[in-house]
């Protein structure tokens, strides 16, 4: 299957348990442990614990329905928006949030926190403090001018976007385009944290492959400061995974504020 070929994230149907599966889950064969699990964790952690991102309320707009980036957020914003592009991922991430039969395990992330803080009981129920903790889901339209319309979203302190903007644009201008629509969701002075995979062409869930756009840490750094940001924090991790299933080279981790 050539890259022409691959379906886009946002326009084809995507299995979002699988994805869960595949690239999130505690199976002995999960390969992306670090990468997608230990590396979110941690770098969200580090960046909460120093105190300059927080307030009132945090938007989430990543891929699928994982929620672990999540965890440090709720620590410091009274109200998370989570928004997804279709049924299905919502339909997967309330499963998790109303505690229903068969929702997805995520007590690995919940424990990999644990081990990172000193004083890991306050964190022992951080599942339920995230519940709390999200306010809304709701279904996004990126063609729309505001993309939740009809419902209008309040500004945002913080706006989180986890792998998201890799999947759903096919070029250098579309990735612009819809990061400018991600900072307008926020607060003048507010803070935009963005996970990205970077030298990637494509990523698989079950049995279809998604395109993936090719970018570097230097056009995430540039588009940024273009569109009116100061980057505050930035981390790459190199790729550790040996799997067939994705062909990033590796993970970048970048927190800037609006001026």
């Amino acid at each position: 299957m050539d890259s022409s070929t691959h379906k886009l994230y946002h326009v084809h149907d995507f299995d979002s348990r699988q994805c869960l599966e595949h690239y999130f889950s505690d199976k002995p064969d999960m390969a992306f442990g670090e990468d997608s699990l230990n590396f979110l964790i941690e770098n969200l952690r580090q960046l909460f614990a120093v105190g300059h991102i927080k307030g009132e309320i945090l938007i989430d707009i990543s891929l699928g329905s994982f929620v672990h980036h999540l965890y440090s957020a709720c620590e410091f914003f009274k109200n998370i928006i989570v928004l997804k592009v279709n049924n299905r991922c919502i339909m997967e991430l309330k499963r998790w949030v109303d505690e229903r039969t068969g929702a997805f395990y995520w007590g690995h992330t919940s424990t990999l926190l644990q081990e990172k803080e000193e004083n890991s009981d306050q964190f022992q129920d951080q599942e339920e403090k995230l519940r709390s903790a999200i306010q809304h889901v709701v279904k996004y339209d990126l063609e729309k001018e505001n993309m939740t319309d009809p419902l209008v979203l309040p500004p945002a302190d913080c706006v989180i976007s986890a792998l998201l903007l890799d999947v759903i644009n096919k070029g250098q201008d579309d990735y612009i385009r819809y990061l400018r629509k991600f900072s307008k969701l926020l607060k003048p002075g507010g803070h935009l944290i963005i996970i990205g995979s970077l030298g990637a062409t494509y990523f698989t869930v079950g049995k279809d492959k998604f395109h993936a756009y090719t970018y570097d840490e230097d056009f995430v750094r540039k588009a940024l400061v273009g569109e009116g940001f100061i980057i505050n924090y930035c981390k790459v991790k190199e790729r550790t995974a040996v799997s067939d299933l994705t062909d990033y080279k590796s993970i970048i981790f970048i927190a800037a504020h609006k001026k």
